[in-house]
């Protein structure tokens, strides 16, 4: 059996229905900043059940444009979390900020209780990454900000859906920045993104930011550059993300389904604690294990597509090493880096391939 990590195949089977949202666009000619692009940003701010959305053309863009907007640059300290994917701190690096790193927790992402610490004189904002499709604890996060003055840019780029006691991410910051890359949970046919916030001002900059700075077509208000979400792009994110509940149940069950099914490995199999404040939308379904390389070879071999992300923490990275850091500095963080691995748990997976990818790695450890 062949248990993928992708599943483009089988959730555009249908691509016929697809393809004649495409060919609406085209035949309308409305292909920058029109009527599909709207109504998507219409759709996507009302499933976060925020007032404003805007597309852009990437995750990192919205993250971006998102510190410029709040007048984050050269100078300014961003304090963020280095188990992430490289676009976090990058985005931080690209807006000519410095990344501060502070470890994470037991459910992977930043550790509450350090941030305060790393807060200095010129710290400006706090970028708390909901990793894995888990709700970071903005909440907490709050009363730190504004003690501090600090703004509060949240990377929801792989926790489209996620919740933290009832209210979706994005409640909490100045801003929270998505993803729809073609492997993430609402997703489209190449790179975009959005940003949601509540502010109409943040709204109104980013709008500006996005499109040259440009007020009207001859008139420009600020400099600004060219994020523009794409409209065929938005085509396919009108037609996805109605499927979005569907999505988001589907994967919170095989992830239970999975962890109940790994239960009896505790100790070789580490399945972190799940809070019950929180609606993890697993984007990536990762656990800590034993024998973690060996493990993955395995179930590689045996036709799961298993992933290791990522083996190498971003303070650790060469990008980062003019800031200091060194092997120890963040201990969970790197502890997972050599421990963790992402299971396939996609909502097109069958009952047979999660019970077949349970049987593979109970076979490992019944071997090792």
């Amino acid at each position: 059996m062949k248990v993928p990590f992708g599943y483009l195949d089988r959730q555009f089977a249908d691509i016929d229905a697809y393809l004649g949202d495409v060919r609406a666009v085209v035949e309308s000619g409305d292909f920058t900043l029109g009527g599909a692009v709207d109504e998507f940003e219409r759709r996507f701010a009302a499933q976060c059940q925020m007032p404003h959305a805007i597309g852009v053309g990437s995750g990192t863009d919205a993250l971006i444009l998102s510190l410029r907007a709040l007048g984050i640059g050269p100078g300014d300290e961003v304090i963020t979390a280095p188990n992430t994917f490289i676009a976090t701190v990058g985005a931080i690096a690209m807006s000519g900020a410095r990344p501060v790193f502070v470890d994470s927790d037991e459910g992977y992402t930043i550790d509450v209780s350090k941030v305060e610490a790393a807060v200095t004189p010129r710290t400006k904002a706090i970028m708390p990454v909901h990793y894995s499709g888990n709700a970071a604890d903005v909440e907490a996060l709050l009363p730190i900000a504004q003690k501090q003055g600090l703004k509060i840019i949240e990377d929801g780029c792989q926790a489209f859906g996620a919740a933290r006691n009832g209210k979706p991410i994005g409640s909490w910051g100045d801003t929270v920045c998505f993803s729809l890359h073609p492997l993430k949970n609402l997703n489209v046919w190449g790179d975009a993104g959005m940003v949601v916030t509540r502010s109409p001002e943040i709204d109104r900059t980013i709008r500006l930011l996005r499109n040259h700075g440009l007020v009207s077509r001859d008139e420009v208000e600020c400099f600004g550059g060219n994020s523009r979400l794409d409209s065929l792009q938005a085509a396919i994110g009108n037609r996805l993300i109605a499927q979005a509940p569907f999505i988001t149940e589907r994967r919170i069950a095989n992830a239970r389904r999975l962890d109940a099914g790994l239960a009896d490995l505790a100790g070789r199999v580490r399945v972190p604690k799940r809070s019950p404040q929180v609606k993890h939308v697993y984007h990536l379904y990762m656990i800590r294990v034993d024998k973690r390389d060996e493990l993955l070879a395995f179930l590689l071999q045996n036709g799961v597509s298993a992933k290791v992300h990522y083996p190498i923490p971003v303070h650790l990275q060469r990008a980062a090493a003019h800031l200091g850091y060194k092997p120890g500095d963040f201990p969970v963080a790197e502890e997972d880096a050599r421990t963790l691995i992402t299971l396939p748990a996609h909502q097109h997976l069958t009952d047979e391939e999660l019970d077949y990818t349970l049987a593979k790695v109970h076979e490992f450890y019944q071997k090792h």
